[in-house]
C-alpha cells in the first residue's frame, strides 16, 4: 500500500471583526467639507454682517466656534462606544425630549426673518429642536430594529408602528411648518425601516395612506389659501424670469444669476456680487449659488464630489459594521447627509422648488453644525470595529504511516 496522500480543506472564509484606527478617508473629507465651508460662508455672509452694522466677521466668527464645539463633539463621540445609545430608555428618552422640543417651539419659539417658529431663544444663541428630531429618529429607529429584528416581517410591529413614531413628529413639523426637514426626516425613516427587514409591501400601503393624508392637508390648504397659492408657486418655479410675482422669484432669479455668472472657473474667491443684498439667505440656505459664483463650474463640481465621496465611505461603514445597531446608524446619519446635501443643490439650482433646506457644513447655523459633526463623529466610531471577510487558514492533513499487510506478515 502507498502514502497517504496530502489533503487541503476546502477554501473558507470567516468572519472577523477588527477593532482599530477610525476610518481616516472619512474624518479627512469632513474636515475639508468643513474648513470650505466656513470659507465660503465667510465670504457670502461679510456684506449681509456690515449692512446689519456688525463686523464683516461676524458670522464666520460665530461658525468657527459652532465648528470647534462641534469638532470636539466629534473627536469624543468617535471614542465613546456607540453602544451607548443602546442603554434601556435612552432612545426613547432622546425621541420623547425631541417631540416635547417641537411642541415648545410653537409657544415659546423665535421667528429668524423665515416667517415660522423654528428656533428656541437661548439667550447666547439659538437651538433648533428638527435638528435633534432628526438624531432622534435615527437612533430610535436603529435602537428598535436591533431589538424587535425577529418582528420586523410584520405588518404591524415592523412597519405601522414605525410609521406612527415618524407621524409625531412630522405632524409637529407640518404645524410649525417646515416642509422640507418633514420629507427628510421620512425619507431618513422609510431607509431605516426598509433596511432593517421590514416587507416593501407593507412601506408601500401605509406610504399610499400617509399621501392621503397629505392630500387632505393639501385641500387644507387650498381652502385657507386658495388654489392660486400652489399654481402660483409652481409657476413662479418652472419660468423665474417669466412670472410677474417677484417677491415669490426673486430669490431663484438671483440664485441663477449667481451660478450662471461664476462660469467655469469663478469670479475668484471673495468676488460675488449677488452677496450684495442681491440674494436672500446667500450665508445660509443659498451658499451654494455664491460657491458657483465665485469658484465656477470646477469649485461646485469639486464640492459634489466631497459629498460623493463622504456619503460611499459612510455606506461603506456600514456595510462593514460589525453589528445591525451600528450598520443602521451609520445609513441613517450618511443618509442625511446625502439628502440636505442633494436638496439644497437641487432647490438653488431650479431643480426642485423652493424649500428651506441648508446645505450641511457650508451653511450658516450652529446647532446645525453641532449636530452635523457629532453624528459624524459617531459613524467614526463605528467604522473603528470594522466586520472584515477574510479566508481561513489552510488546513494540511498530517501523514500518515501505510498499515501493515496481514498477508505479507504471515
Amino acid at each position: 500500500m502507498g502514502r497517504v496522500k496530502k489533503e487541503r480543506a476546502p477554501k473558507q472564509e470567516r468572519l472577523k471583526v477588527r477593532v482599530g484606527f477610525a476610518d481616516m478617508t472619512f474624518a479627512l473629507v469632513v474636515l475639508l467639507l468643513l474648513a470650505m465651508g466656513i470659507v465660503m460662508m465667510f465670504s457670502a455672509s461679510y456684506a449681509i454682517a456690515i449692512n446689519e452694522e456688525k463686523p464683516g466677521y461676524y458670522y464666520a466668527l460665530r461658525q468657527v466656534i459652532f465648528g470647534g464645539i462641534g469638532l470636539g463633539m466629534m473627536i469624543l463621540m468617535s471614542f465613546i462606544d456607540y453602544h451607548l445609545f443602546m442603554k434601556k430608555g435612552f432612545a426613547i428618552a432622546v425621541y420623547l425630549g425631541a417631540v416635547i422640543l417641537l411642541i415648545a417651539v410653537m409657544f415659546i419659539g423665535t421667528d429668524l426673518h423665515t416667517g415660522c417658529k423654528r428656533w428656541i431663544n437661548l439667550g447666547f444663541t439659538t437651538f433648533q429642536p428638527s435638528e435633534l428630531a432628526k438624531f432622534a429618529i435615527v437612533i430610535l429607529f436603529a435602537y428598535l430594529i436591533d431589538l424587535n429584528y425577529d418582528k420586523m416581517k410584520r405588518f404591524t410591529s415592523g412597519t405601522l408602528v414605525y410609521f406612527l413614531l415618524l407621524g409625531v413628529i412630522v405632524g409637529l413639523l407640518m404645524l410649525e411648518p417646515h416642509l422640507s426637514c418633514s420629507l427628510l426626516i421620512v425619507m431618513i425613516g422609510v431607509v431605516q425601516i426598509f433596511v432593517g427587514g421590514a416587507k416593501w409591501w407593507h412601506i408601500v400601503i401605509v406610504g399610499l395612506i400617509g399621501a392621503a393624508l397629505l392630500g387632505l392637508f393639501v385641500l387644507y390648504l387650498v381652502n385657507t389659501k386658495g388654489i392660486g397659492y400652489f399654481t402660483t408657486r409652481i409657476e413662479t418655479w418652472r419660468h423665474p424670469f417669466d412670472s410677474e410675482d417677484l417677491d415669490g422669484t426673486w430669490q431663484t432669479r438671483q440664485s441663477l444669476i449667481a451660478i450662471g455668472s461664476g462660469g467655469f472657473f469663478g469670479l475668484g474667491l471673495g468676488e460675488s456680487r449677488q452677496k450684495y443684498l442681491y440674494l436672500p439667505e446667500s450665508e445660509n440656505d443659498f451658499v451654494f449659488s455664491i460657491v458657483c459664483e465665485e469658484l465656477g463650474l470646477l469649485g461646485a463640481i469639486t464640492v459634489i464630489l466631497l459629498f460623493v465621496l463622504l456619503v460611499a465611505q459612510g455606506f461603506h461603514i456600514a456595510a462593514h459594521s460589525k453589528d445591525r445597531f451600528g450598520m443602521l446608524i451609520a445609513v441613517g446619519f450618511t443618509l442625511q447627509i446625502a439628502l440636505q446635501a442633494f436638496i439644497n443643490i437641487a432647490v438653488v439650482s431650479g431643480l426642485v422648488p423652493n424649500t428651506g433646506i441648508s446645505l450641511p457644513f457650508f451653511s450658516y447655523g450652529g446647532t446645525a453644525l453641532i449636530m452635523q459633526l457629532m453624528q459624524m463623529g459617531i459613524v467614526l466610531n463605528i467604522s473603528r470595529s470594522r466586520r472584515i471577510v477574510e479566508p481561513v487558514k489552510k488546513v494540511v492533513r498530517e501523514e500518515v504511516p501505510p498499515l501493515p499487510d496481514p498477508q505479507q506478515e504471515a
